[in-house]
Order: structure tokens, then C-alpha cells, then sequence
């Protein structure tokens, strides 16, 4: 069985963003970027089956300019097989992404897909459910735990109430959560080896997608900054300053 893991390439978590000053979007001069948080859970979970013997072959995948490479190779040096980089606007919008990822999976046939429940860059939480949509595939978000049964797999999920486990007929689409494992570092010989590792470099437009945004950012703001707190010394003071400085309660 084929798994076809879906990265974006996104400014480190580590970073402190900043916005530019016509404030149309993040400033990304000079900024370090990364492999999506999530995304690389999801690029772990499909290596972890690999090892287990479920899977046969692991692809990674990564829409944007030639820079993304550079987070298809940290994928590869992970211990996926194979990378495929569509060229394309960077950070297109959701729908096309699923687009081109329905078109990818159509070529390779995965019995299983796996993508970050969302980027966090956008925040959108789109992806994943639109792509099970328009391939018609079962699918399942917020995985916190995977395992495959023969052509089922058994996905927990964090929700309210406490924990749901569903049970999918493969082929089939799983965004994966914070909790599902902790990805491992690239070692220095597997860093190495996946400058040697096949990356394909394809177009939406050889794919039959037209990439567009149907979403416009009117600004971007930073957010803020939070006030420090204060001491009070009695209930009725709290009370007062909550009904007449904050006007949180009548």
C-alpha cells in the first residue's frame, strides 16, 4: 500500500512573525521557514506504518515555488521514499490545493492519505476534508491515534465528549492531531541519502487544475498587547472593577 502525505512549507513556529507595513500580509524577508508542525506528524505516522509492514512506499507531496523543495527534502531525510513538488502560486487557497492533490492521488493510487489537520500559517482546516469530498473517500480529522486492519483503519479522535474511534474502509483521507506521536529528528546519513531520493517536479496546469483564490485579505493586524493584571484585596473590589473598568458583567 502507497501513502501519500501532503506538507507545506510555513514560517517556524519558533519565529516571531511580523506584518508588513502596508499590512497585506506576514513579512517573510530573512524569516526562517519550516515544515508545517502538523505535517510532519503526518509524515511520521505514514513512516511509523511503513515500518510496521502496512505500507510499501511513502510520497510526499508539497504545493508552491521551487523553495519548497527544501521541506520536501526534510521529508525525504524523515525516511519518505518520494517527493513531488506542483509548481504553483505560493500559498494557494484550499480548494485548489485539494484540486491538485485529488489529481496527484489519482495518478498514484494510495490506499491511504494523510494530511496536517491544518497549516499554521492559515489556520484554515480545510484541506483535508474538501479532498475527501472530491475523491468520495471516507475520511476522519484530528487523528490521535492510527491503526490499519487489513483494508480498514481505525482512527481515534479527540472530541468533547471524550474520545471517538471510527472505522474506515480504505482508501481513505486521515488529518492528523498534535497527540497521534512526536516526529523523530533527521539523522546526518539520512539527510545525505535523501539528496539522492527521486523528486518529481510537476504544474497544475499539466495536472488540469487553474489554481485561483476565491478569498481576499483586506488587512492584517498584529494582535494586541496584553495589559499586565492587578492584585485586588476583596471580593467587592473585584466585582466593582469587573462591572465598571472591564463592563464584563451588568
Amino acid at each position: 500500500m502507497k501513502i501519500l502525505v501532503a506538507v507545506k512549507r510555513v514560517i517556524d513556529y519558533n519565529v516571531k512573525a511580523r506584518v508588513k507595513a502596508d499590512q497585506t500580509g506576514v513579512d517573510l524577508v530573512n524569516v526562517k521557514m519550516a515544515l508545517n508542525p502538523f505535517c510532519e506528524i503526518a509524515v511520521e505516522e505514514a513512516i511509523r506504518l511503513k515500518e510496521q509492514g502496512v505500507a510499501s512506499e511513502v510520497i510526499v507531496v508539497s504545493i508552491g515555488s521551487k523553495s519548497c523543495q527544501e521541506q520536501l527534502r526534510n521529508a525525504l531525510a524523515l525516511g519518505a521514499d518520494r517527493a513531488i513538488q506542483v509548481e504553483s502560486i505560493d500559498s494557494p487557497d484550499s480548494l485548489s490545493v485539494a484540486r491538485i492533490l485529488a489529481k496527484i492521488a489519482e495518478a498514484e493510487q494510495p490506499g491511504l492519505i494523510l494530511l496536517g489537520k491544518q497549516a499554521i500559517d492559515s489556520d484554515n482546516n480545510q484541506t483535508g476534508q474538501m479532498l475527501a469530498a472530491l475523491m468520495d473517500r471516507p475520511q476522519a480529522t484530528f487523528a490521535s491515534e492510527v491503526k490499519v486492519e487489513a483494508d480498514k483503519v481505525l482512527v481515534t479522535r479527540e472530541i468533547d465528549g471524550g474520545l471517538q474511534t471510527l472505522k474506515l474502509t480504505l482508501p481513505a483521507v486521515v488529518t492528523t492531531d498534535l497527540r497521534l506521536n512526536e516526529p523523530r529528528y533527521a539523522s546526518l546519513p539520512n539527510i545525505m541519502k535523501a539528496k539522492r531520493k527521486p523528486l518529481d517536479v510537476k504544474t497544475a496546469e499539466e495536472l488540469g487544475v487553474i489554481v485561483a483564490s476565491n478569498q481576499t485579505i483586506v488587512k492584517v493586524e498584529t494582535p494586541a498587547e496584553r495589559t499586565a493584571g492587578i492584585k485586588v484585596g476583596s471580593v467587592d473590589e473585584l466585582v466593582e472593577k469587573l462591572r465598571n473598568e472591564s463592563k464584563v458583567i451588568a
